[in-house]
């Protein structure tokens, strides 16, 4: 780490944020903190402990900042958080996929406007509180992000779609820590939110109910056919938004065999259903698609892979089809791929890139 530089932590309220900022100055950083206010709870319904970037999330950072002797500013992104983030959410459920609004809010506002805000204000870095490693590989002339050692924890997922100079300009203290040890630091310096909850995933989501949120914004959803992949009815569903690719539970309809939700035939309006035989694909394609180990993708290349946040990856080859898209062969049938999801590729515990999955 190089000590003499100038430092912004992207404070979320936080205890690994926090702890962040406490380890940066305890390596001679000049540390000041930021929160990115995206919106307020009270639009939302959601209690405090539940969420991260909140109204009473910025008050705890604040207080850890006073504490700690830093500088403290908060940005307010919640326009660009709605356009982003929130309504890409909505869109992408209506037009029948499943988003991850984790990556998104990673991609646009932490080291999108967040990192644009503090090179503006003169600062070198950013830093957060991520479960990842930065490394430079000297070979390559490239920046490259490792996994956790925790792979329980690891968030290289979220973070596939850095670029080398936003990679350049971050710093990840506590990659390599555990909570506990993460936990204790914040205890030992008193600060307030030592024994705060980690936040949920989507933190704008009431409860998690996704469908009331994309309800409450696009209006009640038009009912449909529930039909099995042979196109025999079994029943009306109440809204596509209502379902997602492998959900077994909760569906509405009974069968001689288990029955999972296989597809959203969007402009059928179909629920489409099917044995756990029909829920595997070999194949799949992504857009979007960003690389941290290369510029660009020119010939296929045999790696690992994983489709969902904290999936074991497995084994495939990708292979380039077109300007940041790419065609994804398993050597084994993969289970429950969603459109809208990412699909994130590794080189043993090293992130080589991602995409969209179409």
């Amino acid at each position: 780490m190089d000590s003499k530089k100038k430092v912004l932590v992207a404070m979320s309220g936080g205890v690994d944020s926090s702890v962040t900022a406490k380890l940066l100055l305890d390596a001679g950083y000049d540390v000041a903190g930021a929160t990115m206010h995206l919106y307020s709870n009270d639009d939302i319904g959601i209690e405090r402990t539940k969420t991260c970037c909140s109204l009473d999330d910025v008050e705890d950072a604040r207080e850890v900042a006073y504490k700690l002797g830093i500088p403290f500013h908060v940005f307010n992104f919640a326009d660009s958080f709605k356009e982003c983030v929130m309504d890409k959410f909505v869109n992408t459920y209506l037009d029948g996929g499943t988003p991850n609004p984790c990556i998104d809010c990673n991609r646009f506002l932490k080291f999108g406007k967040f990192l644009e805000r503090a090179q503006m204000l003169g600062y070198d870095y950013i830093a957060t509180g991520h479960y990842v490693t930065k490394e430079f590989d000297e070979k390559s002339g490239r920046w490259l992000l490792r996994r956790s050692a925790d792979r329980k924890k690891d968030q290289t997922y979220v973070l596939y779609s850095m670029t080398q100079d936003q990679l350049e300009h971050s710093l990840f203290p506590v990659g390599e820590m555990n909570k506990n040890d993460i936990r204790a630091i914040a205890d030992k310096n008193s600060l307030v939110n030592a024994g705060k909850p980690d936040s949920q995933d989507i933190c704008f989501i009431p409860d998690g109910d996704y469908a009331g949120f994309i309800t409450s914004r696009a209006g009640e959803q038009q009912k449909g056919d529930i039909v099995l992949t042979s196109g025999e009815k079994l029943g009306t569903h109440k809204g596509l938004i209502h379902y997602t690719v492998g959900q077994r539970k909760g569906v509405g309809v009974s069968y001689s065999e288990p029955l999972f939700v296989i597809e959203k035939d969007i402009a059928g309006n179909r629920l489409i259903m099917g044995t756990p035989d029909k829920m595997t694909r070999t194949t799949l394609t992504a857009c979007e698609v960003n690389m941290l180990t290369t510029d660009r993708l020119n010939s296929p290349i045999k790696c690992t892979a994983c489709t969902r946040y904290h999936q074991q990856d497995v084994p495939c080859t990708v292979t380039p089809i077109g300007e940041k898209r790419v065609r994804v062969n398993f050597e084994q049938p993969h289970k429950a791929i969603c459109k809208g999801q990412a699909v994130v590729f590794y080189d043993g515990d090293y992130l080589i890139g991602g995409g969209t999955i179409e």
